[in-house]
């Protein structure tokens, strides 16, 4: 059979151009679309469903939410497994599928059976999908330099600002914040205040729910020409809160500020962020979507981060904290390099050895060609050209080199015998 090709390709050399030029133009394809990363993605092909009910204990969460969600979530068609974890306030249930298996298409059947397993659940309650990301695609970590500013007001500016501004970038899943002070308002009530002014906690609450929001009214007709009318009531300040009435004490009316005190806080906090042992710092980790090209990712969002600079305050300014983009280059690095090295070797081997060029270059073009390949058939089942890969691509080099320098040698042998036995027949006549 190898005898037969190799007869073909003697007679029929122009073919084998066309394919060699074929397998190269291939390959350039095969590179530049493959998606590179770093590290192979070993997850799990699964759905995270996250469910949120704060002052909640584990057992109440596991009863009420966990239960329900996972015994009505059965059935989806390429279901490998279901596993959940319930913890005080918070219920995540993993939604595992086989591999073959769309990750979107996963995605769309598990949102499909949440409609119909949250009339189980209390009310008020709304599970929420997981980002479409995967364990290893925090591909980016970023902090805020800012001198003279305060933690809450860089929170303030990740959150409103550069989260929304960053999620634009294609293939961005999800932009996690971490670190600083989240503001909000909190009211501080007086309960001794309550009862001396008779007034309901409940009143309170929905005072303030009420005051928080726009009202619409109906159209002032003045002079042939009407005026849509409605009420601004969303809370700006904390005078704001301060002036809502909550009831009435012997005809005066009782607001916020006689029965509890208004100021603006953090939210509670679990933790702190530090960097490198100099104090606490705000940023962000940028999700990759799943089956996105990191190395392409991490580019556009370098080049967002540089447009987005230009609209932040004076001062702020962006610290790279982690860019898997190095580890990847690396990666790459280290294969052109082996490839370059085992290439001059077999040169050298040849050559030294035969002292026949012609020899060498049949070794030589047999290792870029053998690689284009096999970057064809990685885009063609869907690896991702990561440190495994191309580690056994640079693997593999070693061994097309050994029998690159065996068949030349081989080959070259037995030219030169059949050059000696034409010899020795002239010299007989």
């Amino acid at each position: 059979m190898i005898e037969k090709i190799i007869s073909w390709s003697i007679h029929n050399r122009f073919l084998v151009w066309v394919g060699i030029i074929l397998i190269v133009i291939g390959g350039v394809i095969a590179i530049i679309e493959t998606p590179v990363d770093a590290l192979p993605d070993l997850s799990e092909n699964q759905v995270i469903i996250y469910t949120e009910w704060m002052g909640r204990n584990p057992k109440i969460m596991e009863d009420q939410v966990t239960y329900p969600l996972v015994s009505n979530l059965q059935g989806i068609p390429k279901l490998k497994s279901i596993r959940a974890a319930s913890m005080f306030g918070m219920s995540f249930v993993f939604v595992i599928f086989k591999d073959d298996a769309d990750i979107y298409w996963a995605r769309s059947r598990v949102l499909e059976r949440l409609n119909y397993a949250q009339k189980f659940l209390p009310p008020g309650l709304t599970p929420s999908l997981g980002p479409d990301g995967t364990g290893v695609g925090h591909v980016f970590w970023y902090t805020l330099d800012a001198p003279g500013y305060n933690l809450g007001e860089l929170r303030a500016l990740q959150d409103w600002y550069i989260k929304f501004a960053l999620q634009k970038v294609d293939g961005i899943s999800e932009v996690a914040s971490f670190g600083g002070f989240q503001k909000q308002y909190q009211i501080s009530i007086d309960p001794y205040k309550l009862v001396y002014y008779k007034v309901p906690m409940m009143d309170v609450i929905n005072a303030i729910t009420r005051n928080n929001r726009d009202v619409g009214g109906s159209i002032f007709e003045m002079n042939g020409s009407g005026y849509l009318i409605k009420g601004l009531g969303y809370i700006k300040s904390l005078d704001d809160i301060k002036e809502i009435p909550v009831g009435n004490y012997r005809s005066i009316p009782i607001k916020i500020s006689d029965i509890a005190a208004v100021q603006m806080s953090s939210d509670l906090r679990l933790g702190i962020t530090d960097l490198n042992g100099e104090g606490e710092v705000v940023g962000g980790i940028v999700v990759m979507r799943y089956g996105e090209n990191a190395k392409d990712l991490i580019v556009r969002v370098k080049e967002r981060v540089k447009e987005i600079e230009k609209g932040m305050p004076p001062g702020v300014k962006f610290k790279i904290a982690y860019d898997r983009s190095d580890l990847i280059l690396g990666a790459i690095d280290t294969l052109k390099e082996a490839i370059t090295e085992e290439i001059l070797t077999v040169s050298l081997v040849v050559l030294v050895f035969l002292f026949h060029i012609r020899s060498g270059l049949v070794a030589i073009f047999n290792i870029p060609l053998c690689v284009l390949i096999g970057f064809m058939l990685m885009n063609l089942f869907g690896i991702t050209s990561n440190l495994m890969s191309l580690g056994g691509v640079a693997l593999a080099v070693g061994d097309l080199v050994d029998s690159g320098i065996v068949m030349t040698e081989n080959a070259y042998r037995q030219l030169t015998n059949q050059v000696l036995k034409i010899d020795d027949k002239k010299l007989e006549y």
